[in-house]
C-alpha cells in the first residue's frame, strides 16, 4: 500500500508541476474522504490538478460548469415522463459520479451552490422526495476563482465548512514555467494519466486512515490550538468541534501519506492551516488572511512533548 502511495504522488508530481506540497495535500484530502477547495486565479492549473487526481486514482469522473444560470437539479438529475412506459423516469445528474468536478463554483447563485451541500455531507442526495445514495467513494473538487473577480458569489461559511481541505496553486517556480512553455501544458497528460490504484485499495487505504493512532497528549495539543483560535481578538470567531474532528482526520491521512501508523505534532502542524484557514474569518482591523492566521497559531501553541 505504501508503494501505490509513493507511485501516485510520482505520477501526480509528473503532471502538476513543481507543486509537491498541494499535491500532497489533495492526496491527503482524499485518504481521509474529505472534499477539496481549491482556490486561484484562471489557468493556474485548477482543472489538471483535478483531472489528473481522478486519472491517477482510477475514478469515474464528471465536471460540472457552475454559471450563474445554473440550476440544481442540472446537478442531481431529474424525473422526465416517458411515454412508452407511461410513469416518470429519473435520469441522473453529474452528482453521481466518484470524483466531482465542481468548476468554478462560486459563480453560480447560493441556490445552486446549496444543492451540493446534502450530498458531500451525507454521501446521498433527496430528490422528489427519495433518497439516493451516491457512489464510494465520492470527491467533490470544487474551484474557486479569487471573491474580487466579478461576478462570483461567496461561500456562505456553512458550505465552506464541508471541505476538508482549501490550497491555492500559486505561480509556478520560473524554471517550472519555462518547461511548460517550452513543452506545452499538461491538461492531455492528466487526461490520459494511467491508474496507479483500483477502487477496491482505494477503499482499503481510506479505511487504514481510521487506524492511525493519535495518542491523547496529541489530542490535546490539537484542542490547545482550536481553543487558541476562540481567544484570538483578531478572529471573527474561534474553530467549531468539527474543525477540531478534521483536523484530526487530515493528520491521520497525512500520517498514512509518510508511511506511519501513528500521528506526530509535525502531521498536525502540516495539515492545520490546509485544514481551518479557510474555516477563519479575520475581523475587519486584521490584516492577515486565515491561512497566516492558521500559521500563527501554530507558532503559538506549545507542542506536547
Amino acid at each position: 500500500m505504501t508503494q501505490a502511495i509513493a507511485n501516485i504522488k510520482h505520477a501526480l508530481n509528473a503532471i502538476v508541476l513543481g507543486k509537491e506540497q498541494q499535491v500532497e495535500m489533495a492526496v491527503v484530502c482524499l485518504l481521509a474522504k474529505g472534499h477539496l477547495l481549491i482556490e486561484d486565479l484562471p489557468g493556474m492549473g485548477k482543472t489538471t490538478l483535478a483531472h489528473a487526481l481522478s486519472r491517477v486514482f482510477g475514478l469515474e469522473f464528471q465536471r460540472i460548469q457552475f454559471t450563474s444560470d445554473l440550476l440544481p437539479a442540472d446537478i442531481t438529475g431529474t424525473s422526465i415522463y416517458d411515454r412508452h412506459q407511461q410513469s416518470f423516469v429519473f435520469h441522473s445528474g453529474p452528482i453521481f459520479s466518484q470524483v466531482v468536478l465542481a468548476d468554478e463554483i462560486n459563480r453560480a447563485t447560493p441556490k445552486t451552490q446549496s444543492a451540493l451541500l446534502e450530498a458531500m455531507e451525507e454521501q446521498q442526495v433527496t430528490i422528489e422526495g427519495e433518497t439516493r445514495a451516491l457512489p464510494s467513494p465520492f470527491f467533490v473538487i470544487a474551484t474557486q476563482n479569487p471573491s474580487h473577480q466579478l461576478g462570483t458569489y461567496p461561500l456562505p461559511e456553512s458550505q465552506l465548512d464541508r471541505f476538508l481541505i482549501r490550497l491555492s496553486l500559486g505561480y509556478p517556480h520560473p524554471e517550472v514555467e519555462k518547461s511548460l512553455l517550452l513543452n506545452g501544458e499538461k491538461r492531455a497528460s492528466a487526461t490520459s494519466a494511467k491508474a496507479e490504484i483500483e477502487t477496491q485499495p482505494l477503499l482499503e487505504l481510506q479505511q487504514q486512515v481510521e487506524q492511525i493512532n493519535v495518542s491523547e497528549s496529541l489530542v490535546g495539543y490539537i484542542l490547545n490550538l482550536v481553543l487558541e483560535t476562540r481567544q484570538s481578538s483578531e478572529l471573527v470567531h474561534g474553530l467549531s468541534p468539527r474543525a477540531g474532528l478534521a483536523i484530526v482526520q487530515a493528520a491521520k491521512a497525512y500520517a498514512l501519506v509518510r508511511e506511519r501508523d501513528y500521528v506526530i505534532p509535525e502531521d498536525v502542524q502540516a495539515v492545520f492551516p490546509y485544514v481551518v484557514g479557510h474555516r477563519l474569518v479575520p475581523t475587519g482591523q486584521s490584516q492577515m488572511t486565515g491561512m497566516d492566521l492558521a500559521e500563527a497559531v501554530v507558532q503559538k501553541v506549545a507542542v506536547p512533548l
